[in-house]
């Protein structure tokens, strides 16, 4: 068991320089490669985080002037659908004046035609009155008139 002991020791000692090679050659790996590629991947990762959150926030924002935009678009169909709104009611409102303002007028000339027919009538009327006498005296007359006989003068009744 001794010799087994001592084969050991000398196998340790005969792996002491591989074993100061590689701890060497890790420490030299280590400070050259590494801790820059550590460093590197570090300020990726960092930077991938910070364009993931500026995408973000980039997105939000976009999101915030779509949603500003759609309002700005219902606001403006709102305003354009007041003003034709105001336009129809407007014209409307023309047209009532003017279908006020042609019924006024032809209101008038009716009641300056019911005028001009009974002034008219009255003047028949006044016209027939002051012929009244004389044409009751032709009809009267010409009633009483004989018929007149063949051969013989017209004569008048009495």
């Amino acid at each position: 068991m001794q010799e087994i002991v001592l084969q050991l020791g000398e196998l340790f000692l005969q792996a002491v320089p591989t074993i100061l090679i590689v701890l060497a050659f890790y420490l030299i790996m280590r400070g050259l490669f590494f801790k820059p590629l550590l460093k590197v991947m570090a300020e990726r990762e960092a930077r991938t985080a910070g364009a993931r959150k500026a995408a973000e926030t980039a997105e939000a924002a976009a999101a915030e002037k779509v949603k500003q935009y759609q309002e700005a678009l219902k606001q403006a169909r709102a305003q354009v659908y007041a003003e034709q709104e105001a336009a129809r009611k407007k014209l409307l409102e023309e047209r009532a004046a003017l279908l006020k303002e042609a019924r006024s007028k032809a209101a008038a000339e009716v009641a300056a035609g019911k005028e001009r027919t009974a002034k008219e009538l009255a003047a028949a009327r006044r016209e027939v009155e002051a012929s009244v006498g004389q044409l009751a005296a032709e009809i009267a007359r010409r009633v009483l008139q004989v018929a007149p006989r063949p051969g013989g003068p017209a004569r008048e009744a009495r």
